[in-house]
């Protein structure tokens, strides 16, 4: 069966190795878990999955892998041990459904009678009332009716009254084009490290300190200062207008960049860069930000991202005066050319889908001013973006 689950994760592209596949094995030989089924799952996916994109290929084949009734006949499936579907029970059941259980012979009765039919059935049933199967009025099965019982292998339930439900695993999909949210953002961002140890030292060498104190015959400790991320980031998010329809994920990756960058600072801007920019909505008409400050206050060595749809009039990019909120001197396009010559890396993240970004001439515009450094804000999208600002 496990052979078969292995051979299942590499026929949906799972970058599983006979490596990792042994190390499972090898748990499981040892005992470093119960045998559970949520237990094997937790063991079997930290094994064998690298990436996070790959969690719902390996949910699907786990789910297939380990279906209940469909393999009864073969080893291993019938020994269903009681504590995988009791647990379960205990966490999601109401009172009033436990007492209803209790009321006709309770949960100990339930799964003792589940028990006896698992001995006894030698073949595929369908309808009838004792045997698991399909259809029918048997507590133990799928597709049919019970006032209570345990169902085993039904893709979703239909009246509500099983008690117990066996191999329904419920999980979130993660997929290369869903929007973010600030876990997965996270995530993504990680791919934008450059570690450094530098400041006060305050962690325990422990290689140094064994070296010097056998050296000097006594305990010599050694500290070293933490190592941290030392990449800068300068962040430009795009405010109001057509960008209230992305608030929530502009507040993800805002919240997951103050967190994993230590080195960061953010300004607003609307629709597109001039010569100020400012750090308070509510203020912003009286407390401006001279952009020149900004590009100025900030080394070269700074990564800088824009966030925004790049969805305006073009004439708000090309020509003086063409903003929709004050008689700009100089046109947006100068001031972005103004940051990418300072900034060698820069890009622009879009909350727009890809496939729109065609049809809307004032994106095109902003493609040519960075020269084509906008990726969407999905996790592929991310994930291209955080390589272009390692490089």
């Amino acid at each position: 069966m496990f052979l078969n689950f292995f051979h299942e994760l590499r026929d949906a592209k799972i970058p599983v190795t006979l490596k990792e596949y042994l190390a499972l094995i090898e748990g499981l030989d040892k005992r470093v878990i119960e045998m559970r089924v949520d237990d094997f799952y937790y063991l079997s996916r930290t094994a064998l999955v690298k990436d996070e994109r790959n969690l719902d290929k390996f949910d699907r084949v786990f789910a297939h892998a380990f279906k209940g009734i469909e393999n009864l006949e073969q080893a291993d499936i019938a020994q269903i041990p009681e504590e995988w579907l009791k647990a379960l029970n205990e966490k999601f059941l109401t009172e009033e459904e436990k007492k209803m259980i209790e009321s006709l012979g309770g949960w100990d009765k339930l799964m003792e009678e589940l028990k006896k039919r698992l001995e006894e059935q030698k073949k595929r049933h369908e309808g009838g009332n004792k045997m698991i199967g399909t259809g029918g009025t048997s507590p133990f099965g799928a597709y049919g009716y019970n006032p209570e019982g345990v169902r085993i292998g039904q893709k979703e339930g239909r009246h509500g009254k099983a008690v117990k439900v066996w191999d329904k695993r419920e999980y979130k999909n993660l997929d290369d084009q869903v929007e973010l949210g600030t876990r997965n953002i996270k995530v993504a961002l990680r791919r934008l490290r450059e570690w450094a140890r530098d400041g006060q030292p305050t962690e325990l060498d422990l290689p140094e300190t064994i070296h010097q104190s056998a050296n000097h015959g006594y305990i010599d400790i050694v500290l070293k200062p933490e190592r941290r991320n030392k990449v800068k980031v300068l962040i430009f998010f795009d405010i109001g207008g057509s960008m209230d329809a992305h608030i929530k994920l502009c507040e993800e990756l805002f919240s997951a960049a103050r967190s994993e960058f230590k080195h960061m600072d953010f300004y607003y801007f609307h629709n597109c860069l001039y010569e100020f920019v400012w750090k308070d909505n509510r203020r912003r008409h009286n407390e401006r930000i001279n952009t020149w400050d900004v590009l100025h206050k900030y080394p070269h060595d700074y990564k800088v991202i824009f966030v925004g749809d790049a969805t305006m009039s073009p004439y708000e990019i090309t020509y003086p005066g063409g903003s929709v909120e004050h008689w700009n001197e100089e046109a947006g396009a100068i001031w972005m050319e103004r940051t990418m010559r300072i900034y060698e890396s820069a890009i622009w993240l879009n909350p727009v889908p890809e496939r729109h970004w065609e049809y809307t001439p004032s994106i095109q515009i902003i493609q040519q001013i960075i020269s084509n450094r906008m990726y969407p804000l999905t996790l592929e999208g991310l994930d291209r973006a955080m390589k272009e600002l390692g490089r």
